[in-house]
């Protein structure tokens, strides 16, 4: 009982930062009705682009946003191969996938890079884990909220009617194609961030961390709902649900 509870601290940050990552498959697989498998190489681009970043002297916030750039550029790719050349989304996300793995190793220089914490400024690392905590539930908390407001406006509840019924979205001048591609976009975005996160979390960046990613995130999706249950229809609520079902899978 002890030891389960000395690794509690742990298993709930680690949980945060996959939560963060599997609000990025929600959107893809419950808004767009999308299995995106772009995310296991996504997770890894956008931690990949941190670390190094880090490594050259860039700043903290600088690193991470170009961390997400990456991440969106990684589902618009995906995006356009399915639009523009017809490619079944599972496909696509996979050819995506697997030039990411070239990608990042090209990004590393090698197939794993530490980024200690020791000589290198960062947000959040698992030596504090304390001080680690309340960074990465103020960073789900924002990222919660923002989607929420998004997808309250015009754009956003077009691209949610595109995953519900894409035939009646486009009967209503909705472009489907590009609503797809926006939301593959902000989801690896996302994704790439909770991989910007986890690189410094964790101290380094390994090319194969992201195998298993989507997994882990469908998992959180359906805990979270199970979880909630009747009282999880609110978008807030959803959203909120994905990051509890990851802290609760950990």
């Amino acid at each position: 009982m002890i030891d389960l509870l000395s690794s509690l601290p742990g298993a709930v940050a680690q949980g945060l930062i996959w939560g963060i990552m599997a609000v990025g498959v929600y959107i893809t697989y419950k808004l767009l009705d999308i299995a995106d498998l772009t995310v296991d190489g996504s997770i890894c681009t956008g931690a990949a682009v941190c670390t190094m970043m880090l490594l050259s002297g860039r700043s903290l916030w600088l690193a991470v946003l170009c961390a997400v750039a990456a991440g969106l550029l990684a589902g618009v790719v995906t995006g356009l191969l399915h639009i523009w050349l017809g490619i079944p989304p599972i496909l696509a996300g996979i050819l995506t996938q697997m030039t990411l793995w070239s990608v990042n190793l090209k990004i590393l220089g090698k197939a794993n890079q530490a980024l200690p914490a020791r000589s290198i400024d960062v947000l959040l690392t698992q030596m504090n884990i304390p001080a680690a905590l309340p960074v990465l539930l103020g960073w789900a908390v924002v990222l919660v909220t923002l989607l929420v407001l998004f997808f309250s406006t015009e754009l956003g509840c077009a691209l949610r009617a595109t995953g519900c019924n894409p035939v009646m979205s486009r009967a209503q001048g909705v472009n489907t194609g590009l609503m797809k591609v926006i939301g593959l976009a902000l989801s690896n975005a996302v994704v790439a961030m909770s991989g910007g996160l986890l690189c410094q979390y964790q101290g380094y960046t390994d090319v194969n961390m992201g195998r298993g990613a989507v997994v882990i995130g469908l998992a959180a999706v359906v805990i979270g709902q199970a979880v909630l249950g009747r009282h999880g229809s609110h978008m807030a609520a959803q959203l909120g649900g994905v990051v509890l079902g990851a802290v609760i899978y950990y």
